[in-house]
């Protein structure tokens, strides 16, 4: 393929979707007749084969390339590190699960190459589009998820949680930099961050079935959507792992409670007893919802989660001698408990947030 003729880049993050590649290659070849693409794929370190089979494939066609990300995660960054890495005037991004109908790929290149829209995007919610078989439940979940971003965020699309869309190139450079990178919604990522209102498409298409691999939606989706929906808000002002973090000690406050007022209450343990047991099993619920949620693009498995633990309680055991050391302070000097309380709280989230960041979590280099 000639690179100088390249019209368009469609990028696919995977992971552990080596029954699918080969599918999406064949039937994007089928499609994209009288186009010249190429196809990125952007794999997160795959353990069932999907890389190796793309170092394969891209070995011998030379339309496919292929990106393997190591010690990183999310849908989010990984398409946008495929997007970068183009150098087409057009950009697509897609599932690599076949639930997204190719076959509307080039109604969105007329869209965006003709008609003079800035981006195109796959829409479940338009007259002639569908979510398939998806069960009431997920239906449901999806359409307040669109509400939120549309109220909250103020995107004018009926389907701003499509991972289905094209656009020009001007419009990743334009927001590329105020991207949040959070989570998997990079389609609402990119909207929100454009410096200028985008002319969008919106063009109906089914949701398929999934062919092979398994689904990655769960409880995680849906909280580094409320964080990328927090970044997008008061992200200026308070980074978003903050958020998650400090949210994540609010519930464990709930825990604490809870396991302090059984201990008096059903098993008549002495106040200290109940307190020590509160603290500690509000700690290891902290660390393992923070592993789970606020770090998962760096989360701990094995020996590193024991490891990390320990330095979990010990990071934050200092934070708490700092918190009652900053209200006892405040409060010896003016005696106002609320506020002496709340900043000695404030001084202990801020310890805790630092602290384990730099010890339990640290942010790995790419290589």
């Amino acid at each position: 393929m000639n690179s100088a003729s390249l019209q368009l880049t469609v990028v696919i993050p995977t992971f552990n979707e080596v029954s699918n590649v080969s599918v999406m290659i064949d039937r994007l070849t089928h499609t994209l007749q009288g186009i010249e693409w190429e196809i990125i794929f952007v794999d997160d370190d795959s353990q069932d084969g999907t890389f190796q089979k793309l170092q394969t494939i891209a070995a011998c066609n030379s339309r496919v390339r292929m990106l393997r990300r190591v010690g990183r995660r999310g849908l989010s960054s990984a398409c946008i590190e495929g997007l970068l890495a183009s150098a087409a005037p057009y950009l697509a991004v897609m599932d690599a699960d076949l639930q997204h109908d190719e076959n509307c790929l080039p109604a969105m290149f007329q869209a965006v190459h003709a008609e003079g829209f800035d981006m195109a995007v796959g829409s479940r919610y338009v007259e002639g589009g569908s979510t398939g078989d998806w069960n009431q439940q997920r239906v449901s979940v999806s359409k307040w998820a669109t509400l939120l971003s549309q109220k909250i965020l103020k995107i004018q699309l009926q389907d701003p949680m499509s991972g289905f869309f094209m656009m020009r190139r001007a419009v990743l450079e334009d927001a590329v930099y105020r991207l949040s990178r959070l989570g998997f919604k990079i389609l609402v990522d990119l909207v929100v961050s454009s410096p200028k209102p985008l002319r969008i498409k919106e063009i109906p298409f089914h949701f398929g079935l999934r062919v092979a691999g398994e689904s990655k939606l769960d409880t995680r989706v849906a909280w580094d959507y409320l964080m990328l929906l927090a970044d997008k808000t008061i992200g200026r002002y308070i980074p978003a792992k903050l958020i998650s973090f400090a949210s994540v000690g609010a519930m464990g406050v709930g825990v604490h409670l809870t396991v302090l007022g059984m201990g008096k209450t059903f098993f008549a343990l002495p106040f200290m007893y109940a307190q020590g047991a509160a603290v500690l099993i509000s700690m290891v619920f902290n660390f393992y919802l923070n592993n789970l949620l606020t770090y998962r693009d760096q989360q701990l498995q094995g020996r590193a989660w024991v490891w990390g633990l320990l330095k979990f309680m010990l990071a934050c055991s200092l934070g708490g001698a700092a918190n009652v050391g900053v209200a006892n302070y405040l409060y010896g000097n003016d005696g106002l408990w609320v506020l002496s309380g709340l900043m000695g709280i404030l001084v202990g989230l801020i310890w805790n947030f630092g602290v384990t960041s730099i010890l339990v979590w640290p942010q790995r280099s790419a290589h």
